[in-house]
């Protein structure tokens, strides 16, 4: 053997992310060890089911499992920075995740349900003109284990405000784009629908999208939710500014991801979201645009009456416009509502949530639709 030559070290296998491992992961980790895979689905109970993270404590498990499973792996519990209350009931969670990021999370109360609202990454990279989460910037995508955490944390950790079930729907609104951190997303997915975890209906789970079309595609191909599309204006050149991604992925090609979606899940309808911004997408002509843009698709109009913060330039659409908008969807067959705002009081509504955010990426970057380059 040469001097130079060198017998690489044995790589430790990474740790084992005990709240943001999905049952295929769990399942390798058993093989990995000669243990049978049915050996995932109790440990999915006692993390998800019944908020224990204690391995020691599993107690269907041998003792030299529970050990094995300890050594391997980490439970990353996110610390509450801050938790508040409107009076109108939503609550909103500030969760650190790292010592430079906090991230926030939003329960929306609604008669006999409660909505999660979760966040996918610190900031976000988009930079939509009309939402605090871009003014901040972006500092890094969130784990698997950080972005289930926050469900995990309000779950078992959160005192339940209904005598069944702490959480009903979960949809992913929070900060940042979820499509851009698919990897991270794909096994919360899957966990939040695994019988043996949450067990949530498919019907229950959203994930939102500012336009990333190759995403569209493969979350129609793995995953069936419900998808949620910020669309915000139905002219490329308005949608430009208002939503930058189009200029990578245009109105054309977005609402053929949308047609797409809805082929492979007929049984679904695509929830258009679009903030009405006065004197900027809220004219008769704007819903006549929209109307033209997105027939043929089985869809849900959301109009989210705008929702301020500091430094922006925009102002919400009055009521009696909002109405007429609405109307003019409604007499074309368009299934249209008016997002109630919930939160304002503590900056938890649609577009508000910033978080604290190391913004890492300096002002001539961007995104590519696959990354970002300066």
């Amino acid at each position: 053997m040469s001097a130079i030559e060198r017998i690489p070290e044995p790589r430790s296998p990474a740790p084992l992310p005990l709240i943001g491992a999905d049952r295929a992961a769990l399942a390798a980790w058993m093989a990995r060890e000669g243990e049978p895979p049915f050996r995932a689905r109790q440990i999915l109970a006692w993390v998800h089911q019944r908020g224990v993270v204690d391995c020691a404590q599993m107690t269907d498990l041998g003792l030299a499992l529970r050990a094995r499973l300890a050594d391997a792996a980490v439970v990353a519990r996110l610390p509450v920075v801050a938790h508040e209350r409107d009076a109108d009931g939503t609550e909103k969670w500030l969760f650190q995740v790292d010592p430079q990021n906090a991230v926030e999370t939003v329960v929306i109360p609604d008669e006999d349900r409660r909505t999660l609202c979760v966040s996918t990454q610190a900031g976000c990279v988009l930079h939509c003109a009309f939402c605090a989460t871009g003014a901040q910037g972006f500092s890094r995508n969130l784990t698997s284990a950080e972005i289930a955490g926050q469900l995990w944390q309000i779950w078992h950790a959160a005192p339940p405000r209904t005598p069944l079930r702490p959480i009903h729907n979960v949809v992913f609104m929070g900060m940042g784009e979820p499509l851009a951190n698919y990897a991270a997303l794909s096994p919360v997915l899957r966990l939040l629908t695994d019988d043996c975890a949450y067990g949530f209906s498919k019907w229950r789970v959203t994930v939102s999208t500012a336009g990333l079309v190759p995403m569209i595609d493969r979350l129609a191909a793995e995953h069936d939710v419900a998808l949620a599309v910020s669309l915000h204006a139905a002219r490329d050149d308005l949608r430009d500014r208002l939503v930058p991604i189009n200029r990578i992925h245009p109105l054309d090609d977005l609402v053929g991801a949308m047609r797409r979606y809805a082929g492979r899940h007929p049984d679904r309808e695509v929830l258009v979201e679009y903030v009405m911004l006065d004197g900027v997408n809220d004219t008769p002509a704007d819903a006549r645009d929209l109307v033209r843009r997105l027939a043929g698709i089985p869809i849900k109009v959301n109009l989210i009456p705008f929702n301020s913060f500091p430094g922006s330039p925009f102002a919400r659409s009055p009521a009696a416009v909002i109405e007429a908008f609405q109307r003019r969807l409604i007499d074309s067959g368009i299934r249209t509502l008016v997002r109630r705002p919930r939160g304002e009081a503590i900056a938890a509504a649609c577009g508000q949530l910033a978080g604290r955010v190391a913004n890492r990426l300096p002002e001539r970057h961007r995104f590519t639709g696959t990354g970002v380059s300066a």
